[in-house]
């Protein structure tokens, strides 16, 4: 995949949960799931994004943003966090834009 971007997370109970909430936040076509084994790549060309509101849809609503780094073990791309959404992007791309989306 050209311009790959996104999160790689340690195998774990909450992992099945967090890709939905991805897939939620993303045209489902455009993200690409590799799992490894021991982790498992998320990834969509130029831009990627999680929102808090979709992490509680799957999680609950005592999931935190800040538990994300728990279980991602590394990045493709630069990454933009806030307490509403984690975005990943390719250096080109402007994560403020929607239409990225």
């Amino acid at each position: 995949m050209e311009d790959a971007v996104g999160p790689v997370f340690r195998m774990c109970d909450e992992v099945e949960l967090v890709i939905r909430a991805i897939q939620d936040d993303n045209p489902a076509e455009t993200v690409q799931i590799v799992d490894c084994g021991a982790y498992v790549r998320v990834q969509r060309s130029g831009f990627l994004r999680l929102t808090r509101v979709s992490l509680e849809r799957h999680l609950g609503a005592g999931f935190q943003m800040s538990q994300l780094e728990s279980i991602m073990s590394a990045f493709a791309g630069r990454i933009r966090t806030s307490s509403e959404e984690v975005v990943w992007y390719f250096r080109t791309a402007n994560p403020a834009l929607p239409e990225n989306a």
